[in-house]
């Protein structure tokens, strides 16, 4: 038997020579981050010390501006709204994007055309964002084309007035907007499953109710979690829709924090800005945990 030698402190040499060089290489994404990240959020929460009056701030620190924010009715309950919204938009997306990723991945077997469908999902991002969420104003209002062709059909005699400025136009338009987010990793994933082994299952007899369960739905699993991450991102973070869509009866986090900068309220700011970072922070953790998507991708 021949035995393999190695030399490890070549190795480790050679390793050593070549670390100033990696570092070079990583140098730049992390002055970035530095910069662009870690400072402004340090900066943010020192700042949510600071002592806030009425029309002036003072590098004061204090825990002032925490126990107004924690204490109020107005603050906790957009902080409950958002949660509470993200939550529902978030299983929205998934519902309407997963049976959509589906037939795109996997019964859609011409490539050019899920690539045609795919785009066809993309479209509405050529317009901008508050075309796109204004543009269901003349869709949800009292004389709007839902409640109209309701009407025509005979399902309903009175206009539906629940449908514009309330949180539900608001979910409605945030599905709309942030469904694609959801589909495009999930079909990503699922034109990744191998078609031999779904193949391989059905010739074993399996349902395709179980080819779904042990097969498809494991395998697309990272897509959900990505698509999942987009999804609650943006939405925990948004403001512009509610303002749009609601008439500003639905207050977010974010539409907090835009009034609280706008009336020069940098500490009230800081502090929602603070706990809306960590909020995204914990989803964003625990939906990491759910798949390890270093391994899977």
């Amino acid at each position: 038997m021949s035995t393999i030698v190695t030399d490890e402190p070549a190795v480790v040499s050679v390793a050593a020579k070549s670390f100033p060089k990696t570092m070079l290489l990583v140098l730049p994404g992390v002055i970035w981050m530095l910069l662009f990240l870690v400072l402004p959020m340090a900066m943010m929460v020192y700042v949510s010390f600071w002592t806030q009056t009425t029309f002036k701030i003072e590098p004061t620190l204090t825990l002032q501006s925490w126990i107004t924010f924690f204490s109020s009715d107005t603050y906790m309950g957009a902080l409950w709204t958002t949660v509470r919204i993200w939550l529902i938009v978030l299983a929205a997306t998934l519902v309407v994007g997963y049976p959509t990723a589906l037939f795109v991945g996997l019964f859609v077997k011409n490539k050019t055309l899920q690539t045609v469908l795919l785009v066809l999902c993309v479209i509405p991002f050529w317009t901008s964002f508050l075309i796109r969420v204004l543009a269901w104003r003349p869709m949800l209002g009292k004389e709007g084309a839902i409640n109209i062709i309701l009407m025509k059909l005979g399902m309903i005699t009175h206009p539906i007035e629940v449908l514009l400025f309330s949180e539900l136009s608001v979910i409605i338009g945030m599905t709309q907007i942030y469904c694609v987010f959801m589909v495009g990793p999930i079909a990503f994933m699922m034109g990744r499953i191998d078609p031999a082994i779904i193949e391989a299952a059905q010739d074993l007899g399996a349902s395709f109710w179980r080819i779904f369960r042990t097969i498809i739905l494991p395998m697309s699993m990272p897509g959900v979690v990505v698509g999942s991450i987009f999804v609650s991102v943006m939405v925990l973070g948004e403001f512009a829709t509610s303002s749009a869509l609601s008439g500003r009866k639905v207050n977010l986090l974010g539409n907090i924090i835009v009034t609280q900068v706008g009336s020069l309220k940098w500490a009230f700011a800081a502090v929602a800005g603070v706990v809306l970072t960590l909020l995204m922070g914990l989803v964003v953790a625990a939906l990491l945990r759910v798949v390890d998507l270093r391994r899977e991708l």
